[in-house]
């Protein structure tokens, strides 16, 4: 193999094995050059293989390219807080971020590491951050590859005295955030990680009357973009969240992480190229349904959404609604129609819908005419 056939196949291999298949491939793989982390990545391979032409360098060199994404800052009330960072070692970060292993994905959707990928322990100079009720908190990523998939967020209550001595393994957690497939076919829709591919932060509302207290709060990527593998992305950080609600999710609402999904649950091993996929237009998302009782949190988005857990370590019937259809026009009358994106940052289009279609927020990024 020459070295022009070699570098060929070298970034074939990112494309096909690391982003998808076809149009949407070069599509991400465009995109990656977002991330100067990323981009560095990607000149060094090049100018590494180009000058050495060894085997034992491309197989390093792929490793970098291929390291997905983590949450690396925290942001709360205008400031922005240190992360994890996990090519740092453990020794000495002071931080509110939980420690996690890699940005590399868990395949084993039971993985004991599911919870916070770790063991569980919190780091050595942990700290925690104090956020309160109803506000919002925006997890930053220095780097995001995959656009198809749902985000997800969770909180676990812990003990009065701190989240410190909690091994996230044993926590019970809650879900306050969701959002999947937005609109389209699960095969070319628009997703939830494709917001977080463009914008490389996620904000989400700590519910407005949730009891005061510590908690543990989880932000979760599940990629889809490999098929039939799903790629787990979970982070964790520590919190104190002060007010007077006292709202508490009850007992079918909390789950253990691992037990709150497996592999054969709808929504978890899927394949988005298949024949079915390109006219699916609804999409289950792993875990437990939102607490009804919070207030100022969006848990009416049109994804799918399995029902509540009967027990911590079971998924209930999931519940079916429909996502958006792929297609949709706008009527000469005026105003988006049903399903058509109205609103969003930077969104220049149409900003009312037609009768009896309400333009609902779904999230910074994104408002649909419901």
């Amino acid at each position: 193999m020459n070295q022009n056939n070699f570098l060929i196949s070298y970034y074939g291999v990112i494309a096909t094995m690391c982003l998808g298949r076809g149009k949407r491939a070069l599509y991400k793989l465009k995109n990656l050059c977002k991330s100067p982390q990323t981009f560095s990545h990607l000149v060094f391979s090049f100018n590494m293989i180009k000058s050495s032409f060894a085997t034992s360098i491309f197989l390093a060199s792929l490793g970098l390219v291929l390291a997905h994404g983590g949450v690396t800052s925290i942001a709360i009330g205008g400031k922005t807080y240190q992360g994890w960072q996990p090519f740092l070692g453990a020794s000495n970060q002071a931080t509110a971020g939980r420690p996690y292993s890699s940005y590399d994905p868990i395949l084993n959707p039971v993985a004991s590491t599911m919870h916070c990928n770790d063991d569980g322990t919190a780091g050595s100079n942990q700290q925690t951050l104090t956020i309160a009720a109803g506000q919002t908190i925006t997890s930053i990523y220095s780097q995001w590859t995959h656009a198809e998939g749902p985000y997800t967020v969770y909180l676990a209550a812990c003990p009065d005295a701190g989240c410190t001595s909690v091994n996230t393994a044993t926590a019970k957690w809650f879900k306050i955030y969701e959002l999947g497939l937005i609109s389209g076919t699960v095969y070319a829709g628009k997703w939830a990680n494709g917001l977080l591919m463009a914008n490389l932060k996620w904000d989400t509302a700590i519910p407005s009357n949730l009891k005061p207290g510590n908690y543990l709060i989880r932000w979760e990527t599940l990629a889809l973009h490999q098929s039939n593998t799903p790629q787990f992305y979970p982070e964790c950080a520590q919190l104190q969240v002060t007010g007077s609600g006292t709202a508490f999710p009850t007992s079918e609402y909390l789950v253990s992480i691992p037990g709150a999904w497996k592999a054969s649950d709808p929504g978890v091993t899927i394949d988005i190229y298949g024949e079915a996929a390109k006219t699916q237009t609804t999409y289950i998302i792993p875990g437990p349904r939102i607490y009804p009782g919070f207030t100022g949190v969006d848990n009416t988005t049109p994804v799918t959404s399995s029902a509540p857990n009967t027990t911590p370590t079971s998924t209930a019937a999931p519940i079916t609604t429909t996502a958006a259809p792929p297609t949709t026009t706008t009527p000469s009358t005026g105003g988006a129609a049903q399903y058509a994106q109205c609103g969003g940052k930077g969104w220049t289009g149409a900003t009312a819908c037609v009768s009896p279609y309400k333009c609902t927020l779904l999230n910074e990024y994104y408002s649909q005419c419901l």
